[in-house]
């Protein structure tokens, strides 16, 4: 073998891992997660998505980078974090709630990943359930269909409930349908609901302060701005002895009174099951939306007892879970 051979042959030979390696590193995807709300008030759900990852083999640092982003319930954040999600060109968006719709504006090429959205179809996040199309698929709240059963289980808990507080923030698309959908049903109940506009976190204190007195109980409808300030609308609403009412178990922990719907940490479990398929190959129009297969009835006994509350055995043998 000529001298000029051999180098050549042995200069290959050492590159080869070289260029295997920074084949390997180039290799490793990027997950934009966006949560529309706050870093302790999103704790559980981020643990539950990283979980899952790994035990799918996606460990953060490792084989998978994830860019984590708070818009700590500022709706104008949305837009912001989703161009800088499409400047990084990320390999997936993981989001939720009202954030989604931006996502799906900023980018038709970028697989986005919704891990709890109310009424996916009504909003136009997706063409349909078992075939969204597009970039866009993940698992759905449910949250208009199950307005009316939330209501049911407030009369049930609150026999002389008859003015009902409903406060949405009207910035949010699904946010404002959930506001209609429920007063209409609340007043085919028999109810007589007011509904209060919220749109920044000072708007809470005097919005629950108008109704003090006034209403009998607070229907939250699902919004990053909810989320984000849960624990102030807590503590306004025990001030007004006002009995609320959420969609995840999350709010009764920091004070609510009840909340029905699916369980949102298992939601983020489940999304990162749709993270793994798109990262493995598969395209996110071909993946159905699901929705949840169980909801879950919250009772905050402390808090009844607070506002002087007597619930029936019934109800409390109803309940999935009562926090005392």
């Amino acid at each position: 073998m000529r001298r000029r051979q051999f180098i050549t042959l042995i200069g290959g030979a050492a590159a080869l891992p070289l260029a295997a390696r920074a084949q390997q590193i180039a290799k490793v995807p990027t997950i934009g997660f966006m949560s529309v709300s706050t870093p302790t008030a999103w704790s559980q759900y981020v643990a539950a998505f990283e979980q899952r990852l790994a035990e799918l083999n996606w460990i953060n640092g490792r084989t998978v980078t994830i860019e984590y982003r708070w818009a700590e319930g500022r709706s104008e954040r949305f837009a912001e974090i989703s161009a800088e999600f499409v400047r990084l060109n990320v390999d997936v968006i993981v989001t939720g709630g009202s954030a989604v719709l931006a996502a799906k504006q900023a980018t038709q090429t970028i697989p986005i990943v919704f891990a709890l959205a109310n009424d996916p179809l009504g909003a136009g996040l997706v063409a349909s359930l078992s075939r969204p199309g597009g970039n866009v698929t993940g698992l759905s709240l449910q949250g208009p269909d199950i307005g009316s059963k939330r209501l049911g289980l407030m009369r049930e808990a609150l026999p002389g409930l008859h003015r009902l507080a409903i406060i949405a923030n009207p910035v949010s698309p699904q946010a404002a349908a959930e506001l209609e959908e429920v007063k209409a049903k609340a007043i085919d109940l028999g109810f007589d609901p007011v509904g209060l506009e919220i749109r920044r976190a000072e708007d809470f204190a005097p919005a629950i302060d108008a109704v003090k007195g006034r209403t009998d109980a607070l229907y939250a409808c699902a919004d990053a701005l909810i989320s984000a300030n849960a624990a102030r609308i807590n503590a306004l609403a025990l001030a007004a002895r006002l009995p609320t009412m959420f969609y995840a178990r999350e709010y009764i922990q920091g004070g609510g009174f009840m909340s029905y719907g699916p369980n949102v940490p298992d939601l983020f479990r489940r999304s990162a099951d749709f993270v793994d398929k798109i990262l493995r190959g598969a395209k996110p129009s071909d993946i159905p939306v699901e929705q949840p297969t169980t909801l879950e009835l919250i009772i905050n006994l402390k808090t009844a007892r607070a506002l002087g509350l007597a619930l029936s055995s019934t109800l409390l043998a109803t309940a999935d879970e009562v926090i005392e």
